[in-house]
């Protein structure tokens, strides 16, 4: 249970910076939605589905693999030192050729700005810059600085969008005098959003710059070679992962069935807006994978890791599964996130949205066998297979169902690559996986969503849904503590009062 106790520890350190950066950021949603039209903000949301394509590129899985080759004593006082020299190197390129030809790539995804592309090249480049200063924070355990850093960031951004998006177009509406209307352009709208976006990114690399430059003036070929062996493979599963994570708003917007090219904007629009309702899981997600990487491999060295790696998986089924009650029974409420209420007629994605992230979530659990046996062009086979059902659900169905093949798409891909990677992972580093206890919590909280939409859908008052909401969160919660309390009463704190 110690090693679970630090887990959750790196969790709650790297992770609740992590998620309080991203939830301000998503807190932007309801504010984005009032200030932009639907269509407007899908523009916004087709330029960034593409920066995690290209930050995949542009990093190549060097983070991942520092966190790996830094475990060994023969390379870690060199593994930074290389690592880092090789992505400063081929940023420096990346960024060039995308904005070189930053007009092409424009025209390929939808926009008719190629400014965009060049904001976003830049946004690209600086976070790269950032993303082994970021790790090198985590793997010594400087947990103040990389929540400093994180959050000052996005406090930045938040700032400069408000000045530009609310602050200047009142100013203006005044016919006010002020010198601040000299550097703003009414027209410019998304762009605003994209620059506030390079500032916070080169406040990021300037906050990190003893990190970024504080290494080595050194080169190894030969770790560098077998650093790529091992991280070629994670970028090509990473880059097909963004595939199936954002892909989808650019083929949307290719071949939604829509009248006009603001009109598909517009369902990008809402399909966006709405996809970001799955925030509690996401953020999750999101904070455990920043404990977990470099916990996983801090205890693949112990002989009990796979009980380990098998009770962490116990209690992180747990938790998304009552964060989809969370959002999916109390979609009446989550859904003023959304100030456009022309994008509320895409809530139906949600609940589907939701267990597509919680499938995702799971298998970033269970990848941990091929990062540690070295096998990481099994996570490029295994993603490949998603990709293969995203572009086809997409090609096929898009054209007849908009959104909620983007939706199903998602469901299934992610689905699909839970379970090739549990099947697959069991025969090659078999970790003892309580696999039949976790589907049932899954297949309780699907029906009783499937129950509360319906008796609410029959008797459609606000005060039933949410009475009935609470009363089937808090069964599922009890019975959960019920089933689980051998496992929570070792827990620190808490475990005593259960």
């Amino acid at each position: 249970m110690s090693s679970i106790k630090k887990l959750a520890g790196q969790t709650i350190w790297y992770g609740a910076s992590s998620i309080f950066a991203r939830f301000l950021s998503y807190l932007l949603t309801p504010y984005l939605t009032a200030v932009l039209i639907d269509s407007s903000f899908g523009e916004m949301s087709l330029v960034y589905a593409i920066t995690p394509f290209l930050f995949v590129l542009f990093t190549y899985g060097m983070d991942t693999a520092f966190f790996r080759f830094v475990q060994r004593e023969d390379y870690k006082d060199t593994i930074y030192s290389t690592a880092s020299s090789s992505v400063i190197s081929s940023t420096v390129i990346l960024t060039l050729l995308m904005v070189t030809f930053n007009r092409p790539i424009a025209t390929l995804i939808g926009t008719e700005h190629p400014e965009y592309i060049t904001m976003a090249a830049f946004i690209i480049g600086l976070d790269a810059l950032a993303a082994l200063p970021f790790a090198r924070l985590r793997q010594e355990g400087r947990p103040k600085k990389f929540a400093f850093v994180r959050i000052g960031g996005i406090l930045i951004y938040i700032g400069i969008i408000y000045f530009f998006l609310s602050l200047c177009p009142a100013l203006l509406k005044k016919n006010s005098n002020s010198p601040l209307l000299l550097i703003y352009n009414k027209d410019f709208g998304v762009g605003y959003i994209l620059l506030a976006n390079v500032i916070q990114n080169l406040f990021q690399v300037l906050m990190l710059y003893k990190e970024l430059i504080g290494f080595k003036p050194m080169f190894n070929i030969q770790l560098w070679k077998h650093v790529m062996v091992y991280a070629l493979p994670l970028a090509v599963a990473n880059f097909a992962g963004m595939i199936n994570e954002t892909f989808d708003r650019i083929m949307l917007n290719w071949w939604t069935p829509a009248v006009s090219h603001k009109a598909a904007l517009a369902q990008v629009g809402a399909y966006s807006a709405c996809y970001k309702l799955s925030i509690l899981i996401t953020l999750f997600v999101q904070a455990f994978r920043m404990g977990a990487e470099p916990f996983f491999f801090g205890q693949s060295g112990r002989e009990d890791a796979p009980k380990t790696y098998a009770r962490v998986m116990k209690f992180f089924v747990i938790t998304i599964s009552v964060m989809f009650l969370v959002v999916a029974l109390y979609l009446d409420i989550w859904k003023h996130f959304i100030q456009n209420k022309k994008m509320w007629a895409g809530l139906k994605v949600v609940p589907i949205l939701l267990f597509a992230n919680m499938f995702l979530g799971i298998y970033y659990n269970l990848s941990i066998w091929y990062k540690l046996s070295h096998r990481t062009s099994a996570g490029a086979y295994i993603t490949f297979i998603g990709v293969a059902i995203t572009l086809g659900v997409n090609y096929f169905f898009i054209p007849r169902y908009g959104y909620m093949a983007c939706a199903w798409a998602t469901f299934l891909c992610y689905g699909s690559m839970m379970v090739v990677s549990y099947v697959w992972g069991q025969k090659e580093y078999r970790i003892p996986y309580a696999w039949k206890k976790l589907v049932a919590y899954l297949v309780i909280v699907a029906l009783l969503y499937f129950i509360h939409h319906a008796l609410t859908g029959w008797w459609p008052r606000a005060w039933f849904s949410y009475v009935l909401a609470t009363t089937f969160l808090a069964a599922y919660s009890l019975f959960i503590l019920r089933i689980e309390r051998k496992e929570f009463r070792k827990l620190p704190v808490v475990g005593k009062y259960i």
